[in-house]
């Protein structure tokens, strides 16, 4: 059955390419980029340079979709229907790749364009603010300790807190940044501050998944959607509120909002380089191999991207922090020789 699948996905892909060819109106010139908000106006910064290198290209389509969302979209098949590139503030996962084998896209490329972290913010009248993972995952988590949450102030938490209503204004479940929230901060506080959860961690993946990373849903965790500049807006207009998005926004908004140290270590660039922030993650665009040479101009605008992302570059200054040389040449070295992502290493 897959292999019919591919058969069938691989001659719509020579279909599109025999259209693009011949000029039919069938083709997609365009190429098209679907995925996280974190990595957005990263990949429309390579957009912009692509532009400007490559006359007569047509613009690409980037479109900030949330990386789960994106993932979806980018997994659906091969061919002009379908996206060429998938921005990603997390990791493929293994269920999504066998989606996109399912689907007839088994050959992609895995590219790590560089580092961010999961911050947390408040405005620059805030409470001032400085938590712990496992006082966020006592604030956040749906059932800490495998009881329903009823905390409803900060101060509900840990008494040395202030006294103020619990509001957060974070990414929605389709989106990395929720995702490493889960992982990197509230699976590490649950771990913190609930003895059982080591244990359960290891014993039922699912259940610690309910326990210790499940975001409650009345009220207390607000979803303000794809638009990491409203939550900005939100925090401005709520003083008490915490928001949650990737540190690129908080680092462009710096002149309104600050950071939240976390287990007291405050998000910055130095600190998420060398791993010390809790919410550091690294960032990817996964591309279609098949789309390489279907697509005109997508290897010369994967090749852009490794052109921007070195630590006084382009994406640099607009919030990115560049990976470590080591992954910087591994990454270039999958864009050279397009080499492909083995499913067997994902989770």
């Amino acid at each position: 059955m897959i292999r019919a699948a591919l058969s069938i996905a691989l001659i719509a892909l020579c279909s599109a390419c025999h259209d693009q060819a011949s000029g039919g109106a069938g083709a997609r010139a365009q190429i098209k980029a679907v995925g996280s908000s974190t990595v957005y106006p990263f990949t429309t910064i390579v957009a912009e340079q692509y532009l400007a290198n490559s006359p007569g290209a047509r613009p690409p389509v980037i479109e900030s979709t949330g990386t789960g969302a994106g993932m979806r979209l980018f997994c659906a098949g091969i061919g002009a229907a379908h996206p060429d590139i998938v921005n990603a503030s997390r990791r493929m996962k293994r269920s999504e790749f066998d989606a996109c084998v399912r689907n007839g896209a088994s050959e992609i490329l895995e590219v790590q364009v560089g580092i961010d972290g999961v911050a947390f913010a408040e405005a620059k009248n805030g409470p001032k603010m400085a938590l712990t993972p496992g006082e966020i995952y006592l604030a956040l988590a749906a059932a800490p300790k495998g009881k329903p949450n009823t905390a409803r102030t900060w101060r509900d938490v840990n008494a040395t807190l202030p006294p103020i209503p619990i509001q957060v204004y974070g990414p929605p479940s389709t989106s990395g940044t929720r995702d490493a929230l889960a992982e990197l901060i509230m699976a590490r506080g649950c771990i913190e501050t609930d003895p059982a959860a080591k244990t359960l961690e290891a014993d039922d993946a699912d259940a610690f998944k309910a326990r210790c990373q499940r975001v409650r849903e009345d009220g207390a965790y607000v979803d303000a959607g794809e638009n990491d500049n409203l939550i900005v807006q939100k925090l401005t207009a709520n003083p008490n509120a915490i928001g949650v998005f990737g540190y690129s926004y908080l680092e462009e908004n710096a002149g309104s909002v600050d950071g939240v140290p976390i287990a007291g270590v405050a998000p910055s660039e130095a600190s998420i380089a060398d791993g010390k922030y809790p919410g550091a993650r690294p960032l990817y665009i996964y591309v279609k191999k098949a789309h390489l040479k279907a697509v005109p101009g997508l290897s010369r605008f994967i090749l852009q991207y490794t052109k921007l992302w070195g630590a006084n570059g382009p994406l640099a200054r607009r919030g990115l922090i560049a990976a470590p040389t080591t992954i910087q040449i591994q990454a270039a070295d999958v864009v050279r020789t397009e080499k492909t992502l083995d499913g067997a290493a994902l989770k």
